[in-house]
């Protein structure tokens, strides 16, 4: 069994900042891709950033310059550092590891965190 658990979402001002963090736990083996997805009422999930072991890192055009992925490999964990929000990044923010097991590989997910920004 593996779990995704995330902490930080809240609700917060245009222009201010929230950091997310998702945290890995179980029988993990090793774990690839890590990344930070969101879901808006209404909209499809979407990919807002993801980072490998390596570190090579990957963001959705509309949080370039403001969003920065980062992970501690020895926590699996992953944050997610928001700065400069905007109302239109309101959605519930999901955390997704590639995750290897010693019976099998496949792709976890979180429970999800609100983000809310006001104008």
């Amino acid at each position: 069994q593996v779990h995704l658990v995330e902490s930080g979402g809240g609700l917060v001002q245009a222009g201010g900042s929230l950091r997310l963090s998702c945290a890995a736990s179980g029988s993990i083996f090793s774990i690839n891709v890590m990344g930070w997805y969101r879901q808006a009422p209404g909209k499809q999930r979407e990919l807002v950033a993801d980072t490998t072991k390596t570190g090579s890192t990957n963001y959705a055009d509309s949080v370039k310059g403001r969003f920065t992925i980062s992970r501690d490999n020895a926590k699996n964990t992953v944050y997610l550092q928001m700065s400069s929000l905007k109302p239109e990044d309101t959605a519930v923010y999901y955390c997704r590891a590639a995750v290897a097991t010693v019976l099998a590989s496949g792709y976890y997910w979180g429970q999800g965190t609100q983000v809310t920004v006001s104008s």
